[in-house]
């Protein structure tokens, strides 16, 4: 290891002096000190829950100190938000990438800092190149339009950490990011550490595998408890000593010593082929067995694991338990058959956040631990809390939420959930990944007794001292292929990493070939709006083969009007929802508006058109305001908010008309020719609604602003890690939509000339349905344009084709709706399409 001269008189670049930062209850740092020097690596260590994320979000600007300070330059300062820490030249990689699943790479790269050009857009070529500079610098390659959320976790850390290198700090915080990261991965990042050093940047690396925190670290911090033990030279820390420091006392044994029996098999593959690849698979593993899976991330290791577990069907093959073939059409069945799996992915694929400890334990033995369909907590204790005292699990009780746990923590809870139901196989995939020494060695002396007591166990690790240390036999893929097979006195660091990367290809000229090959039919397949139009042509031809009158100008005219009326309200629904809300008032808006301005021009008729406007679009802003702050001032959930002000707004606009109608002979003609006057043979209300879906699709796509709506649905925590003012953007959206829905009231009472306190009532609905048929996801973060448009269409074209051919009214809302499930079954098809096919290309 190298590194640049430090001037040890210098002024540290940032330092931490005597900080306690206390929570409600809990004093998670108690007068820490530290600094970081220009051109070093300060290694911080300590237990799960010693005190180490603290100190990172604190460096960054998520936390301010309850005492003492954060010292730039010497001087103190206060981040009030992880966008003053970046400005300060702070960049972090977070130990659970604060990253946006439905954005792109480069937008995820550069969010919060994109390159814009001269009119203050965002300039979309320097961004992708910027982008592709910084993924060929940590080594991944693909293309950066790439969607993040289909990117393996691995992939995805790479991509935190090219956004945080993209930042050009002269201060760089690393959060265990080599906790998902292969061998390989490893060596690139720490090339650019390297680099870094060179340059002066200041470092922290936060850490867990001793390997890496002795070969990259200057000095060494170690937390334990809150509290700072000590900081001294790595050059002279043992790795023993270290270990002490972090817990108090000596482990002797982080890979327990055990020798494995010739017991039956328990589990074997018999040429097994999974997707992405035609290479067989033949392997087994004994009752009381380790085997040990290795090979670089994305080698196939997890597919195997999912394959055996039923959650992905294999192509073909066999798999056998005891002896016998089965197969598996769910994980239920594997768990039927004595399997468990615990994931790579403990917080999206394991874990239920925001549930309670207990409740997470027992998902996996919900029917055991109800009677007559009644959860029952007390059954759910007897039957998990021996494996949670097995795990010497750390908590407060079983009704603590499990996001306030440790990572190390939460991963017994995850392992005991599976071991509840009392499993003969286990597949481990990373089971230790991001977690402290301690935790770690706790964990392997688990799995060892496990293993004596007959269970056979599948352990697929990235950390080859785990994969040599706990397994009894180790079996390496490279791309979904076996490639060696080492007993445990055979196995070496050298023999393995040979057999994972020896005559690695170079994938990439290949997939681009292949992605340039495939038909025009298949790219238009994998885009969602396509099923939307296919549900379109289903309804229109055969209805036109009944009834012609659905091609005739009348027909056109009135479905195009009543079409552009939806499209204007459901484009304010898609940008509620995509921050990850709902306005159920939408509708009461559109009536209120639709009142409110057909009443001022019966009674003003001299303001015009435009003073008609400016009262529909003055109460629509008011009412999506005070949607928005009640929502984010008053944390009340969306669809709670949006239903109560639904009546309040629908209960004063009856009062304010008090049965009463503005008729079309009370307004202005003007008003009226609004929406009815044709362009080139257009109705005006179409083209009103095509500029500003027009100019609604540009402002998304090229401007920060536009973005960070989206971002703040994706991820509303990451959101928050990188500075995004999530409550204002969700106020912001709000606001927007009440200003599409006042527009929309305005050309409704134009469109329609009578109107009274019960305009759009129940409109709301189909608003809604509109944008979920159009693509907008519920859980936020997804939507486009375009797929509004279609959805609005879908619906009206679908209710307009029922219509003339005389359904029964009586059905008519059954065949509408199931029709609508069959644009979304089309919808999911062709999505699922996209996404194989984008894992196929790489």
């Amino acid at each position: 290891m190298q590194s640049v001269a430090v001037d040890s008189g210098s002024v540290a670049p940032i330092r931490l002096n005597k900080v306690v930062k206390t929570f409600p209850g809990t004093v998670a740092l108690k007068e820490a000190s530290f600094d970081l020097r220009r051109g070093e690596v300060l290694a911080l260590l300590g237990e799960n829950g010693a005190g180490k994320s603290t100190c990172v979000k604190l460096l960054a600007g998520v936390y301010q100190p309850t005492q003492g300070s954060v010292e730039i330059d010497g001087v103190p300062m206060v981040f009030a938000s992880p966008a003053d820490a970046q400005n300060a030249g702070i960049a972090v990689m977070h130990q659970h990438p604060g990253l946006f699943p439905d954005l792109s790479i480069a937008e995820n790269i550069f969010l919060g800092h994109m390159p814009l050009n001269s009119a203050g857009l965002i300039d979309v070529e320097a961004m992708h190149a910027q982008a592709r500079a910084v993924l060929d610098t940590v080594g991944l390659a693909v293309s950066a339009t790439t969607k993040l959320g289909l990117l393996r976790t691995s992939e995805q850390q790479l991509v935190e950490i090219a956004r945080a290198l993209s930042l050009k700090a002269r201060v760089l915080i690393m959060d265990e990011p080599t906790a998902a990261l292969s061998q390989r991965e490893v060596e690139r990042l720490f090339k650019v550490v390297e680099d870094l050093r060179a340059h002066g940047v200041a470092m922290m690396f936060v850490g867990h595998r001793m390997d890496e925190i002795f070969r990259i670290a200057d000095r060494i911090a170690v937390l334990r408890d809150g509290q700072m033990v000590g900081v001294e030279p790595a050059s002279s820390l043992s790795r023993e000593r270290a270990i002490h420091m972090m817990v108090g006392r000596e482990i002797t044994m982080l890979y327990p010593q055990r020798q494995a029996s010739l017991l039956p098999v328990a589990l074997e593959l018999r040429k097994l082929v999974v997707e992405g690849t035609d290479s067989e698979i033949d392997l087994h593993v004994r009752k009381g067995e380790i085997l040990g899976i290795g090979g670089l991330v994305g080698s196939g290791r997890t597919e195997i694991a999912r394959a055996i577990f039923g959650v992905d069907r294999p192509r073909r093959g066999q798999i056998l338990v005891d002896g016998k073939p089965v197969e598996f059409r769910s994980p239920r069945d594997a768990m039927n058959a004595g399997i468990a799996y615990v994931s790579e992915d403990r917080m999206g694929q394991s874990l239920v956040m925001d549930f309670a400890i207990l409740d997470n334990a027992a998902l996996t033995v919900l029917a055991k631990a109800s009677r007559n369909g009644i959860y029952r907590p007390q059954s759910a204790i007897d039957i998990v809390g021996d494996e949670l005292k097995r795990m010497k699990l750390r908590f407060k009780d079983y009704h603590q939420p499990i996001k306030q746990l440790s990572g190390g923590n939460q991963q017994k809870v995850v392992i005991s959930k599976w071991l509840a139901t009392k499993p003969s196989i286990l597949i481990l995939d990373e089971p230790t990944q991001g977690i402290d020494v301690n935790t770690k060695a706790e964990i392997h002396a688990m799995i060892a007794d496990l293993a004596t007591q007959g269970m056979a166990i599948i352990l697929i690790s990235s950390e080859l001292p785990e994969l040599l240390g706990m397994s009894d036999r180790i079996v390496v893929l490279r791309e979904r292929e076996k490639t060696a097979e080492f007993s445990k006195a055979e196995a070496t660091q050298q023999l393995v990493l040979k057999a994972a990367t020896h005559e690695l290809e170079d994938r990439t000229g290949v997939d681009a070939g292949d992605a340039g090959r495939r038909s025009v039919w298949s790219r238009m397949l994998e885009h969602r709006e396509f099923g939307l139009a296919a549900a379109m042509a289903a309804v229109v031809i055969p209805v036109a083969l009944v009834n012609p009158r659905i091609f005739s100008s009348a027909n056109i005219t009135a479905v195009s009007m009543d079409v552009a009326l939806l499209m204007v309200a459901a484009l304010g629904q898609m940008l509620v929802m995509i921050t990850r809300n709902i306005d159920l008032s939408v509708a009461a808006i559109i009536g209120l508006a639709a009142y409110a301005s057909a009443s001022t021009l019966s009674a003003f008729p001299e303001l015009g058109v435009a003073g008609g406007l400016a009262v529909a679009c003055s109460v629509g802003i008011a009412a999506g305001l005070i949607n928005g702050s009640i929502v984010t001032l008053g944390r009340i959930p969306a669809i709670v908010a949006t239903l109560g002000t639904l009546s309040i707004y629908r209960g004063f606009n009856s009062l304010w008309a008090a049965g009463d109608q503005v008729s079309a002979d009370e307004v202005p003609q003007a008003w009226l020719d609004m929406t009815g006057y044709k362009l080139a043979g257009i109705p005006l209300i179409v083209v009103i609604t095509l500029a500003i879906l027009v100019l609604s699709a540009f402002l998304l796509k090229r401007t920060a602003l536009g973005r960070e709506l989206f971002a703040t649905g994706s991820n509303p925590d990451g959101a928050d890690m990188i500075g995004i003012p999530q409550k204002r953007r969700v106020v912001l959206a709000f606001t927007l939509a009440g200003l599409l829905a006042g527009i929309c009231g305005a050309l409704w009472a134009s469109r329609y000339a009578t109107v009274d306190a019960r305009v759009a009532s129940g409109f709301e609905l189909t608003v809604i349905a509109a944008s979920v048929v159009g693509g907008v996801a519920i859980r936020g973060g997804a939507g486009t344009i375009l797929g509004v448009a279609l959805g609005a269409m879908t619906l009206l074209v679908i209710k307009n084709g029922l219509t003339l051919v005389r359904v029964d009214p009586l059905w008519l809302q059954g065949v509408y709706g199931l029709v609508i499930l069959l644009a979304i079954g089309i919808d999911a098809i062709v999505t699922r399409r996209a996404a194989h096919a984008q894992q196929r290309a790489r």
